[in-house]
């Protein structure tokens, strides 16, 4: 079953109040999206943590209902 790319910012923003979330279908079969996700959260952290906090804020969907997810982070500029 696709998931809903709402569902995709919903979880991410969830976790991460602040966060600007865009996500974009790139097959239109809801199972592969490319999300942009800035958050101040990501603060210090490298971009592998970064794209770990992501993953734990769609609590275990990632490899399953969402089969991939093409990550880009940041923080916002001041």
């Amino acid at each position: 079953m696709p998931m809903d790319p709402n569902e995709i910012e919903t979880l991410i923003k969830a976790k991460f109040p602040d966060a600007q979330v865009e996500i974009r279908d790139l097959a239109g079969d809801g199972d592969h999206y490319a999300a942009s996700v800035t958050t101040a959260a990501f603060r210090g952290k490298t971009r592998v943590a970064q794209h770990k906090m992501v993953y734990e804020a769609l609590e275990g969907r990632m490899g399953g209902v969402l089969h991939a997810l093409a990550l880009t982070t940041s923080v916002p500029k001041d």
